[in-house]
């Protein structure tokens, strides 16, 4: 019975029409119907269809879009939040004094071991010479001076081993100069950073790695007159 009704609905009854078909030779056409007829289930189905491509552009958008995420050192130096400063190295080594106590110890070595070596090598030239002399005028025997011959070779020997020794000597006591000037120069930017907290304090010398440089960025006449005092104090 149930099924019945469902198929033959009565008819309803619904208000007059305002539609008035056209007429042909008396007879009314009958109303055209409606393009496209909208009710609750056709807006709702819209309403959906937008909201569907609104995040299909949002998620392929942000896919294809978006960069990735940086790392927090890259955030501050695209942000130009970053602290750099620099202290020119040529300036320091010119005007900190440890650096001209450490320069004069070397020199002062460098010299004595040269002075040495150079009055050995005058006293070995020398020999030589008069040993030439003797062959020259045939007034040596041959066997004394076949020994003569291999005693002054054994002193020019000596002496170029004498040379490299003192040479690398020297060369380690530059090496160890510029450790401790090293030491003493981060140990100090290290406490100087504490209170300004930078983020990198780079070195700066003429024909360097850094071609052009910010002047505003230079702190080297406050680094060396902190230095210069610091080792005053430690001489005391």
């Amino acid at each position: 019975m149930q099924e019945e009704i469902m198929e033959n609905p009565e008819p309803v009854q619904e208000k007059e029409t305002f539609y008035q078909g056209e007429t042909t030779g008396g007879e009314t056409s009958p109303p055209k119907p409606p393009f496209f007829i909208f009710n609750f289930n056709t807006v709702l189905g819209l309403v959906l269809l937008v909201g569907m491509i609104i995040l299909y552009f949002l998620h392929f958008s942000r896919n294809e879009s978006a960069p990735p995420a940086l790392p927090m050192a890259l955030q501050k130096a695209s942000g130009k939040q970053l602290s750099v400063v620099f202290v020119n190295t040529d300036s320091l080594n010119t005007h900190y004094e440890y650096v001209k106590v450490l320069r004069n110890d070397l020199e002062g070595t460098g010299k004595k071991l040269q002075t040495e070596v150079f009055a050995e090598q005058a006293a070995l030239e020398k020999e030589a010479n008069d040993f030439q002399r003797l062959i020259a005028a045939n007034a040596i025997p041959e066997d004394k001076a076949k020994v003569q011959y291999e005693q002054l070779m054994q002193k020019q020997q000596e002496l170029m081993q004498k040379k490299e020794r003192y040479a690398q000597k020297v060369g380690e006591m530059e090496m160890s100069m510029n450790l401790r000037l090293i030491d003493s120069v981060t140990a100090f930017l290290r406490r100087f950073n504490r209170n300004y907290r930078f983020d990198y304090i780079m070195s700066y010398k003429a024909g360097g790695e850094i071609l052009v440089s910010n002047d505003t960025l230079d702190i080297t006449k406050s680094v060396v007159s902190e230095l210069n005092k610091e080792y005053q104090q430690r001489k005391k």
